[in-house]
């Protein structure tokens, strides 16, 4: 498949149809940034009912880490198929479930040995992740970030702080969840210069919500995100992670790092994590651990994942099926993609910053591998979010045969297939420049 092809109006009059089924049939709850009807993917393109070929910056919310079905994944996923399709791992030995909780032991971002525990999706890993940590320390208390996401089930969306529209009409929320302030230097939360962003951050956390609100002897578990996903794409520095990890280790918390859309080799390396040189208590993985087989895992030291059996079990979690998907990806990630997504990814970086030489709407871009974020404001000296803007450039994208997705109030995420190649990543670049430049 190549492209980009767009032959029809969009959308096209299949799409166009099934559309109008699918506002019968399906939640209302759902967004949907554009009307994409998919028919086929191959690689870093997708096809439409309508016969339209797009370069798909998107991967699905950075799930297809190895492209549109990727003949590798696809051959697993049948051969397991023809085996058995489930048994409970819950209930049940099979040998894929163990040969995936050692390839997990492998590549996990802390010493081992390890233990694993399967669910189906990043909400899951998160939940099990604190239930672990709750469990383990005999405390009761979370802090996570503003600006972060974790999930929507009531446990992580009570971590969850990106957008009201997520969390708006669902409370009250988990007791003992406290936010503090998330180093995004671009626009400080805390009002201060970006050079001291990160560390008064932390002192907020210290300073404020350990002396005001909860005991730091209360605190089971920090959760954050080594990157922010659905926030904007935002990277901290360095420092920030690491003088938090020397906040866990003092008070005895444990330091939960969820890598669902920053993991799986997206940034150049397994775990975003890794650029910091900090070595988490449990990290979590979903989307693209599987290619777009569901599947969510919890990874933690065998000496804090000891829970009793019945403590936290999954009837689908570590289905066969996905566990053959995901040691397929996993193989794909090590031979190759970790190390395209930090060549490819560091082109198109240079050139998202080339973009911003043209186009005053891009206030910042930043990223790692290839998760990349352009903020986009209406000047430059205020700061001020160029919301309705975002969602145009977008639009405009999809009319030329690029899939982007906003991150954030005014991101646009990119965030492709690791298979994408320097001479795909210079087309979405064109493209995007073309669609900035029509957005008044």
């Amino acid at each position: 498949m190549t492209g980009p092809d767009i032959r029809t109006s969009l959308p096209g009059p299949n799409a166009q149809a099934i559309i109008a089924r699918d506002a019968k049939a399906v939640s209302t709850s759902y967004t949907r940034d554009y009307p994409l009807v998919i028919a086929r993917g191959e690689g870093a393109y997708v096809e439409d009912v309508d016969g339209n070929v797009f370069l798909d910056c998107t991967a699905g919310i950075a799930v297809t880490a190895t492209g549109h079905s990727h003949p590798d994944v696809v051959r697993a996923i049948t051969d397991q198929a023809q085996r058995f399709l489930h048994m409970s791992g819950t209930d049940f030995y099979y040998e894929l479930q163990v040969q995936l909780g050692e390839a997990l032991s492998e590549i996990a971002p802390m010493p081992g040995p390890h233990r694993t525990f399967f669910g189906n999706s990043g909400t899951e890993a998160n939940e099990a992740a604190i239930k672990l940590a709750k469990y383990h320390t005999k405390r009761h208390n979370v802090i996570a970030f503003l600006g972060s996401f974790h999930g929507r089930s009531m446990g992580s969306l009570s971590m969850t702080a990106s957008k009201l529209a997520q969390r708006r009409g669902f409370g009250p929320f988990v007791p003992g969840t406290y936010h503090a302030p998330y180093a995004n230097c671009y626009r400080c939360p805390v009002g201060l210069r970006p050079e001291s962003c990160a560390a008064e951050c932390l002192r907020f956390v210290e300073e404020q919500l350990l002396v005001h609100l909860v005991g730091p002897d209360e605190v089971a578990a920090v959760m954050v995100e080594p990157i922010q996903g659905e926030g904007g794409y935002v990277v901290p520095p360095d420092v920030f992670l690491q003088r938090l990890r020397e906040i866990t280790k003092q008070h005895g918390m444990l330091l939960v790092v969820d890598e669902v859309q920053s993991g799986m080799g997206r940034t150049g390396r397994m775990f975003a994590i890794e650029h910091t040189g900090v070595q988490p208590d449990v990290v979590t993985m979903a989307k693209g651990i599987a290619s777009g087989m569901p599947l969510g895992v919890a990874t933690a030291p065998a000496s804090i994942m000891s829970w009793p059996a019945g403590t936290h079990a999954s009837t689908f979690g570590g289905n066969p099926v996905a566990c053959a998907a995901s040691l397929a990806t996993i193989r794909l990630l090590r031979d190759s993609l970790v190390k395209n997504a930090e060549v490819v990814g560091a082109h198109m970086l240079a050139g998202a910053r080339a973009l911003m030489d043209k186009h005053r709407v891009i206030g910042d871009v930043r990223g790692r591998g290839l998760m990349i974020g352009l903020e986009l404001v209406r000047d430059r000296e205020t700061k001020e979010r160029a919301t309705t803007e975002r969602d145009a450039v977008v639009r405009e994208a999809f009319r030329r045969g690029l899939l982007l997705l906003g991150a954030g109030p005014n991101a646009i995420r990119i965030s492709p297939p690791l298979v994408l190649t320097k001479a795909q990543a210079d087309t979405a670049l064109t493209i995007l420049d073309q669609a900035l430049a029509a957005v008044p």
